[in-house]
């Protein structure tokens, strides 16, 4: 079936369906999650519209931690996750 990110698959705001008028095309391709793990970095180059690279990190063991009531931000390790509000698979 594939990933997409397009919005035509929705029905119209009346709830009528809508009208087929084009197959899938590339630049409304979506891919799938890259499950970061924490270990030894690994980040994978991804191309993107316009030639374009994004990186995908596959592993890592660090990062930026920001605190918002002390106006500071830190590059630290990441020991563990515990908790993850959107996704418990995640932690």
């Amino acid at each position: 079936m594939g990933i997409t990110r397009e919005g035509r698959h929705k029905r119209r705001e009346t709830g009528g369906r809508r009208e087929k008028y084009r197959k899938k095309r590339k630049f409304e391709m979506g891919r799938p999650a890259a499950m970061t793990k924490i270990g030894e970095k690994r980040v994978h180059g991804v191309r993107g519209r316009g030639g374009n690279m994004k990186w995908r990190a596959l592993r890592l063991d660090s990062g930026n931690f920001s605190w918002g009531t002390e106006v500071c931000t830190r590059k630290v390790r990441v020991l563990d996750v515990t908790y993850n509000a959107s996704n418990n698979e995640l932690v």
